[in-house]
């Protein structure tokens, strides 16, 4: 077993191993970043078994979430500037450096930016960042930082003990999170908004004579026991009283899958990703999951439990790229998202003439208005300014449709 003892080791010879050992990191993480960045170029995590590149890097490098969380952005941002890589290898730069330079660097500052980040630290680089991309100042703000906290100090010399001076102790802000701190026990920690504690509040009070104590505990369960049946209705079809699964007259090409098949194929698979790798990894995620055909509908593929299976939306996309390739789905996936677009202007332009429709209709029923109106009573400024707009909305319009009808 090697022994990492150092303590036979001179001072010279232990400050110049510091040294060679530091360099081998730092060339090594430079080469684990070039690693990442390829592999998440290609996907390759997908045909590994995992949804995600943040899930291989959990699952199979085993690294923490902070380790994850650092290095995919920073091999994201040397991937589109080569030059961190080397920068990263010879020590000029380190990780937080490229990660708070990421979101400024361009093709035409990159050279300049990272000479000027040599081996600065954080601080001097968040300097620097203020220097070159100024924000505005933060607003004054008062706000209540909770109780304050006395610090005693033992009594050294003899006396009159002073009274300790109050010091107020900030808690910093933290991101939700879910910890464990016993068997079966968790603790959960988050910050909500307004309605949600109204509605909070409103529950509490509708589950009364169930929860006299208002344990907020039992209550967050109670929800969560009502809320699960619902999502699992809307996501697989889940139901008290299931139907037998009849067959249906469907179009050849239809993707619907029947909610008796749904109910099969979430049971039958467990509501987890069923892709398996090469190696015979199979993908962990239950999260984004979707019916997938394993005999392609646009092929003649059923709706039936045996050719539907469940698959997360990278996988779904992984296997519909190794049957039609990689450049034909891509097309598709554009063309998908330029229909959802054109369908959103549509509807935005619908509801514009919507609104125009009922200007005009408003402005020709104006002139009936005015005449019953009494002469001696004038309409309000805010009527005044509204009409005003109303017109010029109504004069542009018709002059769009006069010119559209005159092409």
């Amino acid at each position: 077993m090697k022994s990492y003892s150092r303590s036979h080791l001179s001072d010279g010879t232990l400050l110049s191993n510091a040294h060679a050992h530091l360099s081998q990191d730092r060339a090594a993480n430079a080469e684990l970043l070039a690693d990442l960045a390829e592999i998440e170029e290609r996907r390759v995590y997908a045909s590994a078994g995992f949804c995600s590149m943040r899930a291989y890097c959990l699952e199979e490098l085993h690294l923490s979430d902070d380790e994850a969380f650092n290095r995919l952005p920073a091999a994201r941002t040397a991937r589109r500037f080569p030059e961190i890589f080397t920068a990263l290898a010879e020590g000029r730069l380190h990780m937080t450096a490229v990660n708070l330079m990421a979101p400024h660097l361009t093709v035409e500052n990159a050279k300049e930016f990272l000479a000027a980040a040599t081996h600065k630290s954080k601080s001097e680089i968040q300097l620097i960042l203020a220097q070159r991309f100024p924000r505005r100042d933060v607003p004054a703000l008062v706000q209540p930082l909770g109780p304050l906290q006395v610090r005693s100090a033992a009594q050294l010399s003899p006396g009159p003990v002073e009274q300790p001076v109050p010091e107020r102790v900030e808690t910093p802000t933290q991101r939700p999170k879910l910890k464990p701190l016993a068997p079966q026990r968790f603790a959960l920690q988050l910050t909500i908004g307004q309605s949600a504690h109204d509605k909070l509040r409103y529950v509490e009070e509708l589950l009364g004579h169930q929860i006299p104590s208002a344990d907020l505990s039992e209550v967050f369960e109670r929800l969560l026991d009502l809320a699960i049946p619902q999502l699992e209705k809307r996501k697989f079809a889940s139901t008290s009283k299931p139907r037998s699964c009849q067959p249906r007259a469907t179009a050849t090409d239809s993707r619907h899958v029947p909610t008796a098949v749904q109910r099969a194929v979430w049971e039958r698979d467990g509501g987890q990703c069923t892709f398996v790798s090469d190696t015979g990894h199979r993908c962990s995620t239950r999260k984004r999951l979707e019916f997938d055909h394993i005999q392609e509908v646009a092929r003649g593929g059923p709706s039936t439990p045996s050719n539907v299976r469940l698959l997360c939306r990278t996988h779904n996309q992984y296997a519909a790229e190794q049957t039609y390739g990689p450049g034909f789905m891509k097309a598709r996936r554009q063309d998908a998202a330029e229909k959802r677009a054109a369908a959103a202007a549509q509807k935005a332009r619908k509801a514009v003439d919507e609104v125009i429709v009922h200007i005009c209709e408003s402005w020709d029923a104006g002139p009936m208005k005015r005449a019953a109106r009494p002469r001696d009573v004038k309409p309000s400024p805010m009527r005044r300014s509204w009409s005003a707009c109303a017109w010029r909305c109504v004069s542009s319009a018709r002059g769009h449709a006069a010119a559209d009808e005159a092409r």
